[in-house]
């Protein structure tokens, strides 16, 4: 069976080798609130769909009008699986309780390198950033990652309030998706914002990573979890 829980997702966990994430847009906060209550009304009536989805998440953008969508699989073969079998039914269920939702796209990844503050607190805020490349270039996404590690270890005082920072590499090879736990979304803001050596200040290895080669946009959108269910 399926069962809610208020927990966050185990990033590194060694069993997920198929992480995805996905983007619905609803409009307004109202709309945001009852398709989480619909999803969790269609899966909860059902049984868990696979032994290989180790579990699902959904969080509210703080733009009021966004879902983000988490879904941890061990092989993107069980994930095809369950679009043949179990995905369009709940699909149906939750559009006739919300009409009108915008699907924006599946995005596929791997997760590369994780960075995680001993004994963190429960984060309050997940940020998700995004940069996309000119090109599929896997190497270029690796070294990309790797340049923003360099970076912050270059960081004589850590912004305060970020919990961890989970990178995936998108498999088509054009994007990176960093998956940063804060313990609030003013605790991110303020470290944007904060003089000297905040987050991307104009050190050197900060300019080298904003500047990347190929380096085509980038976003930042920060989520509140909502949702989260898992195999009983």
């Amino acid at each position: 069976m399926t069962r809610r829980t208020d927990a966050h997702p185990d990033l590194e966990h060694p069993d997920v080798q198929a992480p995805f994430f996905s983007t619905w847009r609803v409009g307004t906060p109202e709309r945001q609130r009852r398709t989480v209550d619909a999803i969790a009304r269609t899966w909860e009536r059902r049984p868990w769909p696979a032994e290989d989805l180790l579990s699902y998440h959904v969080y509210t953008g703080h733009d009021g009008s966004t879902l983000l969508h988490h879904s941890q699989w061990a092989s993107e073969q069980a994930y095809e699986a369950f679009v043949k079998t179990h995905r369009q039914e709940r699909v149906d269920e939750i559009d006739t309780a919300v009409p009108g939702i915008e699907r924006l796209g599946l995005g596929r990844y791997r997760r590369y390198r994780s960075g995680t503050r001993a004994q963190g607190p429960v984060p309050g805020c997940v940020v998700i950033v995004g940069v996309e490349f000119e090109g599929p270039d896997p190497a270029r996404q690796r070294a990309w990652v790797d340049a923003v590690f360099d970076a912050l270890a270059g960081e004589t005082e850590p912004a305060p309030g970020g919990v961890s920072a989970h990178f995936h590499l998108s498999t088509d090879g054009t994007r990176v998706l960093n998956y940063a736990e804060w313990e609030s979304a003013q605790a991110h803001l303020d470290a944007l914002v904060a003089p000297g050596e905040g987050i991307g200040s104009a050190t050197v290895l900060w300019e080298r990573v904003q500047n990347w080669p190929g380096l085509r946009s980038s976003t930042v959108e920060r989520y509140d979890h909502a949702l989260g269910l898992v195999p009983r």
